[in-house]
């Protein structure tokens, strides 16, 4: 099969939200014909500033780009730009690719996937691992599920955004593995709550604390990442408490379709779900902390 894009850089990008935003940037910069489509329309402006090209639905994104990406935030999200009634498979040819990058249920994408199929086109799922400063770094790890050849096709093309790209599977398999990676992430943030806070209710100091663990066998990208946040009280938002709400949400449906016991995923959940109610939904996941605060009656003066 000839490369997909060899003699075709037209690509689309629809979802132009915290991830989307900067993933379309680097498309462009790397010289790609960029067409566009955002839910709303003003997020649009800067992209059209740098020479893309705005649409007034997904189905005219899909008549003009040969790769179509999707960057959404749940299931309905998904099903309506790719099934609705202006939706990609209105749109798109027999030959193009849908590349989706949202995190969603393995449900909602093999069901895409099947509607793409039919028209004779293909479709990727491509969710990634890393938020926002990976994004705007263009160092996302994409976990990719589909047709392998389509995949090493389309490789270069997502390393443009990211510097790694993993097959995974068929169709489906790629936000499979998202999901149980956000297992991981969710429970090595809890357990860094907790430790910190055990540590800074003893009386510890977090930044030696922290010195520590970087150091030793605890370790994690949790602690790099998100630790220094925790400790200024900075929960600007690289990867919200609601977006990581929603993929345990989704983890813990998996994991029933699969009659499975994950009770740390069961706990990480409800703990989440918690941070949410306490309205910390559009934080970052980091702010759970907050929760360890109050129930350790630890005020900011004592940290």
């Amino acid at each position: 099969m000839e490369k997909i894009l060899s003699d075709h850089r037209n690509v689309g990008f629809i979802g132009l939200g915290t991830m989307g935003l900067p993933m379309a940037t680097h498309l462009l910069q790397a010289g790609y014909t960029l067409h566009i489509y955002n839910r709303t329309p003003e997020k649009t402006a800067a992209l059209v500033k740098l020479g893309a090209i705005a649409h007034s639905s997904p189905k005219e994104v899909a008549q003009h780009g040969k790769i179509i990406f999707t960057m959404v935030a749940h299931d309905n999200a998904l099903l309506d730009v790719a099934l609705g009634q202006d939706g990609i498979i209105h749109g798109m040819s027999a030959h193009a690719t849908l590349i989706d990058c949202s995190t969603v249920s393995q449900a909602a994408s093999q069901k895409v996937a099947a509607h793409i199929q039919s028209l004779g086109a293909t479709m990727l799922d491509a969710p990634v691992s890393g938020s926002e400063p990976h994004a705007h770094e263009g160092s996302l790890v994409f976990m990719v599920g589909g047709p392998k050849q389509v995949y090493d096709n389309c490789q270069d093309l997502l390393l443009t955004m990211g510097k790694q790209a993993v097959y995974m599977g068929e169709n489906g398999h790629g936000v499979a593995a998202k999901l149980a990676v956000n297992t991981i992430l969710a429970q090595n943030l809890v357990a860094l709550s907790e430790g910190l806070i055990l540590a800074m209710k003893s009386g510890i100091d977090p930044q030696p604390f922290m010195e520590v663990v970087r150091g030793g066998g605890a370790r994690s990208g949790m602690a790099e990442y998100k630790a220094p946040k925790m400790i200024a009280h900075d929960f600007s938002a690289q990867f919200t408490t609601a977006l990581l709400s929603k993929d345990l949400q989704l983890a813990s449906l998996q994991a029933a379709a699969l009659a499975i016991p994950l009770p740390g995923l069961s706990l990480s959940k409800d703990l989440f779900q918690m941070a949410v109610a306490k309205g910390y939904a559009h934080e970052d996941m980091s702010a759970l902390i907050k929760c360890y605060e109050e129930w350790s009656h630890l005020s900011q003066s004592q940290e």
